[in-house]
């Protein structure tokens, strides 16, 4: 029925980004000169280093400009030359294929580089010409033309860690902090006072910023678009499925509000939410909506807006136009992989036929901020005009600020993290606040009995696909980055062999594996896909998993690594093969689309971008080229995932992997077999996070494969892994036997006295001159015990690590399967230390202060 009409501001619809992202087919332009490394670096380097790091400087210099001063100078996403990403293709699909099937691919290789490739490469140049990027705009349309639910398919997540200050931890008080903070961050971005990012002190592409406030995916019948109110300044705030809203900034973007005016909010909020049991709440709850498929909610939509002017009309352009969504959720989820399911697609809890969980407390149109009843808190985001890299920092900074507020509590000369605050709004003059409304709204939809029916079997639809995903955490302590890099391997590359190791000795076979590399050192650069599977990875499992010396497997663990860390390196600087053979598909689809089939191979094109209608089930393989929505790395450099194209478990293939049976005038490369496996992700990964994060994470992105999200911190990893039911907890059981497993081996053949971030004083006091300190002579020298000999009645912790390893093994299978049995033994020889003191005479007792007890080896962990 009709409902009482609140005082309610009118606000614009979103506008389009139709400079950017807007709608498919429509790529941004820009000039191709004057474009270098260096000319972005200078025009940074003008700022100076107080306003280039405000936290470092006592008082920071306010000036405007810096957030966006490289991106006229960034030099442009290069395109790669067709040999050369032919060749890394070849490589990439070697060790997933048979001979025969390598065969047919290379033939296919050698025949696309005799006919079309070359003409299509040349195209792609022509096309590229004054605009931002070649690959942006199919990048786009492949986002946004993606049909199927964005819950779980394409928006990642964030955990944050929990608030250090323990008082905070609390809901409403941990939500008012975290959105005070990220007000900060959107003025900062506003006024073009953030700091670039960047990388060994080279600028990165800055311009997804600009995109990530007051931005909502916005579906139509023709695919969906992005849709931006670059003047909001409310917020959105869900509470047991219900919706709210208040102003937090004015016209100027400073805050209007402080900390405790944002608490007292939203504890009106919580009260006001809990008078409608939540039974009755979840029948309005319309954020479930925006789980649909994407025609479905553009079917609703217009069923919501068919009104100009309505009640529900204005309640959604309130809902588009926020400048983020706050999801207040009643729920404390107690495990890890609760609460990374909660970030990430809500939890499915039904009572007397209705559901209460927090699945219906969601809106995945738009960059949303959870928290739970006990104060844990995450971040989900819409990843088509984003990446993990740009929300990380978002993300940093928000709990970076958190801590320094605090401080400021305490020290009131403690730093801030931003160039400019705003005025207090305490003693502010009224005045000068303008046209803003402060106090709490309740949108009250109307529910006609269209949305009524639709919301119930929306929620129906979307308590399937959860009950169809599982999660598993790892929170790993044993050792982290600093043991890696200390036995000489890249992290990322070390962790990246775990996964491979792990899956193989689980099934005997290795899988399509991607990992994202970001190329945001290049104007408008996202993603490349990095291959982890490669003959030196094949070789490393195999060899680790035979019966073959520690040393032989530590030296192929090392090769496998360099060579990993030689891709990345190579895709950092964008030069895969995943993104140009991509964008020479879609160059050669779009002919294909506008002028029929006989056009793919002898028409040009138009410079105005490309638009890919789906067929069927629109489902497609994003680890594939097509660069799946996102699960960024910040290690391994950032990026999106690839959601595998498939429906029911039987594939369908879309513009993005075509069939043989669709090939007209296909281009061989794109028909053969090869194509598809290097599109049908299995293992898709992404490194992503710094302390600030518990967890990231994402759905997996194909039926049968795993979706791994992973953080290297210092001292451990954190690893969160889905996948619809393929034994998750048994495969991340088995990566931590690993990860125990692989320290052994290296400690058996690299032995070192002090573990990799211990003081350097130790190798002082082992080569210093005997000292004649009569004092510092006294008492016995106690050292960790050395591996392979034993004090009677004793087990060092090295010798208790070895044996806890060798009797658990890799997920129930020993490692005397695995051929370490002998090893194990041969390490354990027996045998007693000479550790007897020799009597020590008055004269010399202070030169031979060392010799007096037993020196013992420091343990290394």
């Amino acid at each position: 029925m009709p409902s009482f009409h609140t005082a309610v501001r009118t606000f614009t619809m979103p506008k389009s980004l139709n400079e950017s992202l807007a709608e498919p087919g429509n790529p941004q332009l820009a000039k191709d000169s004057g474009r270098s490394h260096d000319g972005a670096k200078k025009a940074t380097d003008e700022y100076t280093k107080d306003q280039k790091n405000p936290l470092a400087s006592d008082q920071p210099q306010h000036k405007a400009g810096i957030t966006f001063a490289a991106q006229d100078k960034l030099p442009k996403l290069p395109i790669p030359e067709l040999e050369g990403s032919t060749s890394k293709y070849l490589a990439a699909l070697k060790p997933l294929q048979s001979p025969r099937e390598h065969a047919e691919t290379q033939q296919a290789v050698e025949e696309f580089l005799k006919a079309e490739g070359p003409e299509l490469q040349e195209r792609l140049k022509k096309y590229a010409t004054g605009k931002t990027s070649y690959i942006e705009q199919f990048w786009y349309d492949s986002y946004l033309n993606f049909d199927n639910p964005v819950v779980l398919n394409l928006n990642p997540f964030f955990l944050l860690e929990d608030d250090p200050t323990p008082a905070r931890n609390n809901q409403v008080t941990r939500a008012a902090s975290l959105v005070v903070s990220a007000l900060s961050f959107v003025r900062a971005v506003r006024k073009e006072e953030l700091p670039p990012d960047t990388i060994r002190g080279q600028p990165l592409c800055m311009y997804q910023y600009s995109r990530l406030f007051g931005t909502a995916r916005v579906p139509t019948e023709n695919g969906c678009h992005i849709g931006q109110d670059p003047d909001a300044k409310h917020m959105v705030v869900l509470c047991h499925g219900q919706f709210y809203w208040f102003d937090v900034l004015d016209d100027n973007s400073d805050l209007i509000m402080t900390e405790k005016d944002v608490s007292i909010n939203l504890q009106t909020i919580v009260d006001d939410a809990q008078q409608t049991p939540i039974q009755e709440a979840a029948k309005g709850a319309l954020g479930v909506l925006s789980t649909e498929n994407r025609k479905v909610w553009s079917g609703l939509r217009d069923v919501i807006t068919r009104d100009e002017g309505s009640n529900n009309a204005d309640c959604l352009g309130i809902v588009d136009s926020a400048l983020f969504i706050l999801c207040l959720d009643y729920t404390e989820p107690a495990s890890g992989a609760e609460l990374c399911g909660n970030m990430l697609c809500g939890t499915s809890q039904v009572e007397k036929g209705v559901q209460i969980g927090t699945c219906t407390n969601r809106w995945y149109d738009k960059l949303q901020i959870i928290v739970c009843k006990n104060g844990s808190a995450g971040i989900n985001f819409e990843h088509t005009g984003v990446d993990g890299h740009t929300v990380l920092r978002f993300a940093s900074d928000l709990y970076t600020d958190t801590i320094l507020r605090f401080a400021r509590t305490i020290n009131g000369q403690a730093p801030s993290l931003w160039a400019s605050t705003s005025p207090d709004p305490s003693k502010r003059d009224p005045n000068s606040f303008g046209d803003v409304s402060t106090t709490p709204h309740k949108l009250e939809w109307d529910m006609v009995p269209e949305l009524s029916i639709a919301l119930r079997f929306a929620e129906t639809r979307l308590a399937d696909l959860i009950q169809q995903n599982e999660f598993a955490t790892l929170d790993f302590a044993a050792y982290g980055k600093n043991f890696m890099t200390g036995m000489g391997f890249s992290p990322d590359a070390f962790v990246q062999m775990a996964f491979q190791a792990a899956y193989y000795g689980l099934y005997g076979r290795v899988e399509c594996t991607y990992e994202p590399a970001m190329t945001k050192v290049y104007l408008h650069g996202r993603t490349e896909a990095v291959r982890s599977v490669t003959s030196e990875s094949v070789d490393f499992v195999q060899t680790f998993w035979a019966e073959n010396p520690p040393q032989q497997k530590v030296d192929a663990l090392r090769k496998a690594c360099q060579q990993h860390t030689a891709n990345t390196r190579e895709c950092a600087k964008a030069q895969g093969c995943d993104r140009h053979l991509y964008a020479l598909f879609s160059v050669w689809q779009k002919a294909l689309d506008e002028d029929g089939a006989e056009a793919a191979s002898s028409t040009g094109l138009s410079s105005n971008g490309y638009s890919s209608p789906v067929e069927g089930s629109s489902e497609r393989d994003p680890a594939s080229v097509v660069g799946s929505p996102g699960r960024d790395s910040l290690m391994s450099v950032d990026g999106d995932e690839s959601h595998s194209v498939r429906s029911n478990g039987n594939r369908v293939r879309g513009n993005s992997s075509p069939s043989r049976g669709q090939n007209h005038n296909m281009p061989l490369l794109f028909a053969d077999g090869g194509w598809d496996k290097l599109n049908n992700t299995i293992i898709s990964t992404s490194n992503c996070g710094n302390p600030s994060l518990r967890h990231f994470g994402f759905g997996p992105t194909s039926g049968d494969g795993f979706g791994i999200g992973y953080i290297i911190k210092d001292e451990g990893i954190s690893i969160c892994a889905s996948s619809k039911h393929r034994q998750t907890k048994r495969f991340v059981d088995a990566l931590e036997s690993y990860l125990l497993e692989i320290r052994r081996v290296l400690r058996m053949t690299q032995r070192r006295g002090t573990s990799p971030k211990a003081s350097r004083v130790r190798e002082a006091s082992a080569t210093r001159p005997k000292p004649g300190s009569r004092l510092k002579s006294r008492g016995r020298v106690i050292k960790a015990h050395e591996p392979g000999k034993k004090t009677p009645g004793t087990m060092t912790p090295a010798d208790e690590s070895a044996a806890a390893s060798d009797d658990e093994g890799l997920g129930g299978y020993g490692f005397f399967d695995a051929g370490m049995l002998l090893q194990a033994l041969q390490a354990r020889g027996e045998g007693l230390d000479d550790g007897s003191t020799k009597p020590s005479e008055s004269a010399t007792v202070n030169a031979r202060r060392r010799e007096i007890g037993k020196k013992l080896r420091l343990s290394e962990y």
